[in-house]
């Protein structure tokens, strides 16, 4: 729910007389609206008032609304597509970056850019995708407060678009529910409100033992007892499905025949870029073959801790609550 600040702000000049009578000198006024996170001002202020008004996250001087609405945030989070076959132990794989395919421009929904240049960094601070971050109400984790792209590096840090700085979230400082989704891998939210500040960034850390996500198996454990977002939505509908309606591994087979470069129509040809059916983040789809990316859905589903009897029709939903 919003929360809505009104400040009714009226200022009188006056002028004392020798004879006690009281004299209005002037009375100007105007007034509008502001909004910056859950956060609304509505105000009222005479343009003689000179008097400041002020918080920790904005200010009204002269009739100006100031506003600083912002939250530092450090999330940690790793994608299991690239974790699978790790060549350094503990680092996601970077194939997409390394191929020249990471775009400069976000896949979601704010085509957030960032400079060519931020891919040039390797090691652990090489960056391993783009991914999107939201901030829930602590009252009701279904409201969104805002969002926005980000990027993920190789050891699971979450950081803006210079590629280092911890990401900046235009809301108030107070407690918010925090989400991490992937283009082509289940969202996770944290099961606890974190409280969020505008001077000092709060970590969030998807990838350990110790956090708690909201719902029931809402990360995967990697092989080496990290947490990772279930890779495998290939067709971006919030569950991962292996045999049955809307599956996704048919998304990968039809994509796959549809390339226009496999003229033949070859099951196993391979589909080079930045693609939603790349579900390792290899730089390369496959549907038959290895690495298959259908294999990494398949193995997902029966593998599943709520698959108690491994039935390929079984399908694993998003936990995260849908937006209102």
């Amino acid at each position: 729910m919003k929360t809505t600040i009104t400040l009714h702000i009226l200022i009188l000049c006056f002028f004392f007389g020798n004879a006690q009578s009281i004299q209005k000198f002037s009375i100007d006024s105007g007034g509008a609206s502001a909004s910056e996170g859950n956060i609304q001002i509505l105000y009222t202020i005479g343009e003689v008032n000179v008097q400041e008004f002020s918080t920790a996250s904005g200010s009204i001087s002269e009739g100006f609304i100031n506003s600083d609405f912002r939250v530092l945030i450090d999330p940690i989070v790793f994608l299991q597509g690239p974790s699978l076959s790790p060549l350094t132990n503990g680092l996601m794989n970077d194939d997409l970056r390394e191929s020249g395919l990471l775009p400069t421009t976000s896949p979601y929904e704010d085509n957030a850019t960032c400079s060519a240049s931020v891919f040039n960094a390797t090691g652990n601070n090489a960056i391993v995708d783009w991914i999107w971050l939201e901030l829930r109400a602590a009252n009701d984790n279904q409201e969104l407060i805002n969002a926005r792209s980000a990027l993920v590096q190789r050891d699971g840090d979450v950081v803006d678009f210079d590629g280092t700085s911890s990401v900046i979230m235009q809301a108030a400082p107070t407690f918010y529910f925090v989400v991490v989704k992937h283009r082509n891998h289940l969202g996770a939210m944290s099961a606890a409100t974190i409280n969020l500040s505008n001077n000092t960034a709060s970590t969030v850390d998807f990838t350990t033992s110790g956090f708690s996500t909201f719902g029931s198996n809402a990360l995967v454990i990697l092989d080496s007892g990290s947490k990772a977002l279930w890779a495998g939505d290939a067709n971006a509908d919030d569950s991962i499905v292996f045999s049955g309606s809307n599956n996704d591994v048919n998304a990968i087979k039809d994509y796959i025949l549809a390339d226009p470069s496999n003229i033949l129509n070859f099951i196993t040809y391979v589909s080079a870029g930045y693609l939603m059916y790349d579900i390792d983040l290899n730089s390369a789809t496959i549907f038959s073959g290895s690495p298959s990316d259908s294999n990494v859905i398949k193995d997902n589903i029966l593998n599943h801790p709520a698959n108690l009897t491994s039935l390929p029709t079984f399908t694993i939903n998003t936990t995260v609550p849908p937006k209102n």
